[in-house]
């Protein structure tokens, strides 16, 4: 039987299409084995550094670590800020820990009480996965081994090696160089303000920033750049190693000198005792500032360990404010100590400095009597009298002739009424009034103000509305016994890193002649020469040979005695006058100026100016040009010729005896 020849047509078709869908797939799958081999090759041959570096970064972490803050020297490369060894306890939160429990095993081992527990329960709540939280600093070395032995048992537990800032010589540099603290929210806040974005370093538990002083105003240069530790993790991110040779050293932080004097301060701190106030000693030559001390002062360490709230409280609420920096921004009135000022004003009004006022004890003016002082008066008096005796009469009757425009140009010039550019931030501008001042004061009231000629009295003693701070007064001394009459800049902040900062000494010449400033002067001497009797010549004996030390004291009302009371005296401690003394030596050579003031301490003559005198000493007796003057060796004894001894008669027991 024939077969249809259309059945092997059909065949033949559809072997034909099979085929050919057969070489098409293979093809396809040939493309795909060929491109994906050469991917593999690819990745093999070219890629290889790129993966075997992104499988390290799974298996190794880098750890921020915080560079060792730049040391804080004196002028002479005295320690004043360090660093040292710090034995810490911190707590991570991680997967299925349980927080509470392991904070109560570990108070078993150092001092964690319920109150400090719940505490630290929050932060590490709050705190990001993993992140590290400060549960104790300053642990010993018992605690510290303690913890380390039960590592394996106490997940998220690390307790490590860090640093910690010290002040060595306590709060006698406090209010100048401040102290560090942990990063908080205000500071983060602080930066994003200003338009900046936070340095990952500062979210490191171990990290501190300056808080106050040199070591806020210079942060940046003390902080210097963190490096890293390489840590090996596991496929959770928990540290299981260390690769000490993949490490990235951190740059250390510059080294900030200052001109203050290590011994100079502490001495001023010394002599302060429990009483209140500041002093500051300048370099005549040069405007380095050689004491900046505020009294009472307080521990910087405390602060950088952290202050309980009660501890915080104390210092706060003491009514002698040991916070307060009674240099830079406690303002005072400066008493009979700006009589220097009103001096200068009188000769530059081209007034005779030989013109005599009598003292009888006080003068009448607006229908009100002005005391003097001395309530029986002075007598007569001129220029170098009124400042030798502190006459008030002789100023009160001056100021009216001169006014209060020119008493108030001395006072700018010579530094009062103004900030200085010494590195760190706290000072107060005080107030030196004038008539456009007080219009500029009283804007904001219907009922405008005029300068009446009664404040004239006031102002030209140091009083009324003048307000001055115990730096500028130390500006002031130290331009009027520059011997080139140059307006000083006081310098604190002498090189950041090796490189100095500009001197002091490079200044302007003072407006004023120096006939002028030499009469201001001699007045000065005046006043601390016994043989003078001068106002504070019992107090400012220096006790160092020919070397003498001028000065002009004062003493400040802070409230209105006409309602009765004696200048404070025996009254609470928050109403009696304020003792303040500036002074500068030697007379004849000045090298050192300081100001003292001690708050509410009644007299300037007998408060002020003895512990002046005694950093006064310190700063002179350091000095190796002046000691050598006053360390003379003693005359060497005659010595007998060995040929005389044989002539020289015997000398008998008797004779001997008497």
């Amino acid at each position: 039987m024939t077969q249809p020849a259309i059945f092997f047509a059909e065949v033949n078709e559809r072997q034909g299409l099979f085929h050919r869908r057969a070489i098409l797939l293979g093809a396809f799958a040939g493309i795909g084995i060929s491109a994906l081999g050469a991917r593999l090759a690819y990745l093999q041959l070219f890629e290889t550094q790129r993966y075997e570096k992104l499988a390290t970064s799974n298996q190794f972490n880098f750890k921020l670590a915080p560079a060792p803050r730049g040391v804080i020297v004196d002028r002479n490369g005295a320690v004043l800020a360090a660093n040292r060894p710090n034995f810490r306890l911190m707590v991570a939160r991680d997967k299925g820990m349980d927080t509470e429990a392991t904070l109560k095993t570990l108070a078993s081992f150092v001092p964690l009480d319920d109150a400090r527990q719940r505490r630290l329960l929050k932060d590490i709540h709050n705190a990001p996965k993993r992140a590290p939280v400060p549960v104790m600093e300053d642990m010993s070395w018992e605690q510290f081994s303690a913890i380390n032995v039960r590592a394996p048992e106490l997940p998220g537990v690390t307790a490590d090696v860090g640093e910690v800032r010290v002040y060595p010589h306590g709060g006698a540099f406090a209010h100048v160089i401040g102290y560090v603290a942990k990063v908080n929210k205000d500071d983060i806040d602080a930066i994003g303000k200003a338009g900046g974005v936070p340095d990952p370093i500062m979210l490191h538990p171990g990290f501190r920033i300056g808080k106050q002083g040199v070591e806020k105003a210079l942060d940046a240069e003390l902080r210097g750049r963190p490096g890293a530790h390489k840590v090996e993790v596991d496929a959770n991110g928990r540290e299981v190693g260390h690769d000490v040779d993949g490490d990235i050293p951190a740059v250390p932080g510059d080294e900030v000198q200052l001109t203050l004097d290590v011994d100079i301060q502490n001495r001023a701190l010394e002599v302060f005792g429990e009483e209140s106030g500041g002093a500051v000693m300048m370099d005549c030559r040069t405007g380095d500032i050689l004491c900046m001390s505020s009294a009472p002062s307080f521990d910087a360490n405390r602060f950088v360990r952290g202050l309980t709230g009660a501890e915080y409280r104390a210092l706060s609420g003491y009514e002698r404010k040991p916070l307060l920096d009674k240099c830079l921004t406690g303002l005072y009135p400066p008493g009979s100590t700006f009589k220097t000022m009103t001096a200068l004003a009188v000769l530059m009004a081209g007034i005779d400095p030989e013109a005599r006022v009598s003292c009888g004890g006080g003068m009448n003016f607006g229908g009100r009597y002005f005391h003097c002082h001395k309530r029986g008066g002075h007598g007569s008096q001129n220029l170098h009298d009124a400042i030798k005796n502190s006459c008030d009469t002789y100023f009160y009757s001056m100021s009216l002739r001169v006014g209060p425009d020119r008493i108030a140009q001395a006072a700018r010039a010579f530094g009062l009424g103004q900030t200085f550019d010494i590195g760190i931030p706290g000072q107060k501008k005080g107030i030196v009034p004038d008539p456009a001042w007080k219009k500029r004061y009283f804007s904001k009231n219907e009922a405008q103000q005029p300068w009446w000629p009664g404040e004239n009295l006031s102002y030209a003693i140091g009083q009324g509305y003048l307000q001055v701070n115990c730096l500028q007064l130390a500006v002031m001394t130290a331009r009027l016994a520059n011997r080139e009459y140059k307006a000083l800049n006081p310098r604190l902040i002498k090189s950041v890193g090796g490189k100095e900062r500009p001197r002091g000494s490079d200044a302007p010449d003072l407006p004023f002649p120096r006939e002028h400033i030499d009469r201001v002067r001699a007045g000065m001497a005046a006043v601390t020469d016994q043989s003078q009797g001068g106002t504070a010549w019992r107090a400012s004996q220096l006790g160092l040979g020919n070397i003498l030390m001028a000065g002009k004291t004062g003493t400040a009302q802070v409230r209105n005695y006409d309602s009765g009371g004696s200048r404070g005296k025996g009254g609470t401690w928050g109403l009696r006058d304020h003792g303040l003394f500036v002074a500068f030596a030697p007379i004849d050579q000045p090298r050192y100026a300081i100001a003292v003031i001690v708050q509410h301490g009644m007299g300037g003559s007998t408060a002020a100016a003895p512990r002046a005198r005694e950093i006064m000493r310190t700063a002179l007796l350091k000095d190796p040009e002046l000691i050598s003057g006053i360390q003379k060796p003693l005359p060497m004894p005659e010595i007998i010729p060995d040929t005389e001894l044989d002539t020289v008669p015997a000398v008998s027991n008797v004779e001997r005896t008497i």
